[in-house]
């Protein structure tokens, strides 16, 4: 795999010496023999222009491959300088109707109209048409039309005659699903279970029909968390009445994953939209801006806190500050974080009270553990009313940090707010307002 990354970045390095002497036909025969994802790696890395020319020039079979692998903003970009007429030709006829669907929503209303009326295949348009319709973010917006099925009062014989006519629009056949007359999912047969079973043999005698399957409207974290349940490879979709629509596979379900983890660290970062490095100045600042501010106002908070013990509050005191603070942010991120892990895996049980009763415990164990260490350490050097004062008070704060990380995400879980906003910043400035006074109001009590 490294051999073979090192020779993608010296052609990468050769490229534009090839393409200036004008031996295009070179890079065009180097790049149609490797796998699509590492052409589109190249094409990512030299300039619109010749990213253009390059893809206009390979074999429509690749061509399509590369385009599906390169990102939506680098794809957009190309296909804005290409004219309907040609992605509809040279690109979309030759992709999976689930790529197919995804390319065309990155483009223009009007041009998506310009390359669907393109298509000679009034079928594919059709069920192209079909998948604009769903949600991205649902099963329907993740599958594809191609599968292989047939009806349930076919015999064996039947059955393969129509397999060798269907599997030629579908890369792989994973499964063959049983339907009845009205197009109805009622059971699935394996490729063997039709192999060893005689030609007289009906599909209905030899079918599974405890099926599992997902509704086009579910949402894609749905989808991931079923396949990742079952373990499964492909998903049947069907509509409301139970009519078979399409199937998910799981390369479709491993990008949902991708970019849920993705979009769950930015939240975690205190990013509120999905952007990426490339994006310009004004977007980045955008979706960075609201919690900085957030994150300023809540330093603003805790400087008012710190200015009304400032009085009383001992030099020695303040030198803690900052221990207070970072393990009060630590607990809070740490509790919040599990609870939103089980909130996405769906795996959180038992009532609210009861997650909390256990997230005390957890504080009052880690609380007192640290309090101790502290306490031995400080002993040194300070006198003991001010090392229990301290102590104690990083034992409440940990308490407290546990119980209000837990809690915060539950609660925007229950309001149907996404519970990852309640990581990153929000808890981490909370804890510190309220870390901070229970730090000097419980030194107060107890050093007086």
């Amino acid at each position: 795999m490294v051999k073979q990354e090192d020779e993608i970045r010296i052609f990468i390095e050769t490229i534009p010496k090839h393409l200036a002497d004008g031996d295009i036909s070179l890079v065009i025969s180097k790049l149609e023999i490797m796998h699509p994802a590492d052409t589109a790696e190249i094409i990512r890395s030299i300039s619109d222009e010749n990213a253009i020319a390059i893809v206009r020039l390979l074999n429509e079979e690749i061509r399509s491959d590369v385009v599906a692998e390169l990102d939506p903003e680098e794809r957009e970009k190309l296909l804005e300088e290409l004219p309907a007429v040609e992605i509809a030709e040279s690109v979309v006829t030759k992709m999976d109707s689930d790529d197919a669907a995804d390319l065309l929503s990155e483009l223009s209303p009007e041009k998506q109209s310009k390359v669907i009326n393109a298509l000679e295949d009034s079928e594919q348009a059709q069920d192209l048409l079909d998948l604009l319709a769903y949600d991205e973010d649902s099963a329907g917006g993740l599958m594809a039309k191609e599968l292989v099925k047939v009806r349930e009062n076919w015999s064996v014989k039947e059955c393969e005659f129509e397999l060798r006519k269907q599997a030629e629009e579908v890369d792989d056949v994973h499964t063959v699903y049983v339907v009845n007359d009205e197009d109805k999912l009622v059971g699935i047969i394996s490729l063997k279970a039709l192999i060893l079973n005689s030609p007289e043999t009906k599909v209905k005698t030899i079918s599974k029909t405890d099926i599992i399957s997902i509704k086009a409207s579910e949402k894609s974290g749905e989808v991931s968390r079923i396949m990742d349940k079952y373990d499964l490879v492909v998903l049947p979709v069907v509509d409301e009445n139970n009519y078979l629509v399409g199937r998910i596979t799981i390369d479709d379900v491993v990008d949902v994953i991708v970019e849920e983890a993705e979009k769950d660290y930015q939240m975690l970062s205190g990013i509120s939209e999905d952007v990426e490095s490339s994006d310009n100045i004004w977007q980045l600042t955008r979706a960075r801006f609201p919690w900085l501010l957030v994150g300023m106002l809540g330093g603003i908070l805790g400087a008012k806190v710190i200015g009304i013990f400032e009085k009383d509050a001992s030099p020695a005191l303040m030198l803690y500050i900052p221990l207070i603070a970072a393990m009060g942010g630590n607990v809070g991120i740490q509790s919040s974080a599990i609870v939103v892990q089980g909130i996405a895996n769906q795996t959180l049980s038992g009532s609210i009270i009861s997650k909390l009763m256990k997230e005390l415990g957890v504080g009052i164990v880690n609380g007192l553990l640290c309090g101790f260490i502290l306490f031995f350490v400080n002993i040194y050097w300070m006198d003991f009313d001010f090392s229990f004062a301290i102590s104690i008070s990083l034992v409440s704060v940990i308490i407290f940090a546990a119980l209000f990380g837990t809690w915060i995400p539950l609660f925007f879980n229950k309001i149907k707010i996404d519970p990852a906003l309640a990581t990153g910043p929000f808890i981490t400035t909370a804890n510190d307002i309220f870390g901070l006074f229970l730090y000097f109001y419980i030194c107060k009590i107890l050093v007086e």
